[in-house]
């Protein structure tokens, strides 16, 4: 576009002032966009980076809360581990005074009844 001198826009019709108007502000407006498109990049590269720094921080908030959450559930799972240890140890203890029991009542039985075998067989072996 050639550049126009004011005092020699009198010698051109309204439709060619017009066209070089149309002219210049398509020239403007292409330049422009241009501009306003790298700024639009820009605006959008901070965007970009602002979010990546907000999942970085959302990313490192769950990573804490799952290791408190697992670290939770292991002392959790030590707790019932060391409750059904304590309860199964106490049952045992139970069935070993049990059997401890039996084998007594069995081992009386059996001496008063050999005992008394022998008495019989000495009272009416005469």
């Amino acid at each position: 576009m050639e550049p126009i001198d004011l005092p020699n826009l009198r010698g051109y019709s309204k439709q060619e002032l017009f066209a070089l108007f149309r002219e210049f502000l398509e020239e403007y407006y292409k330049q422009k966009e241009k501009d306003l498109y790298e700024v639009s990049l820009i605006e959008r590269i901070i965007r970009v980076e602002e979010e990546l720094k907000n999942l970085r921080k959302e990313m490192e908030y769950l990573r804490k809360e799952m290791e408190y959450r697992f670290e939770a559930l292991l002392r959790e799972m030590n707790t019932r581990f060391e409750t059904q240890k304590r309860e199964g140890d106490a049952r045992f203890e139970a069935l070993e005074k049990r059997f401890n029991f039996l084998q007594w009542t069995m081992m009386l039985g059996f001496t008063i009844l050999s005992i008394l075998i022998t008495v019989f067989s000495f009272l009416f072996r005469s």
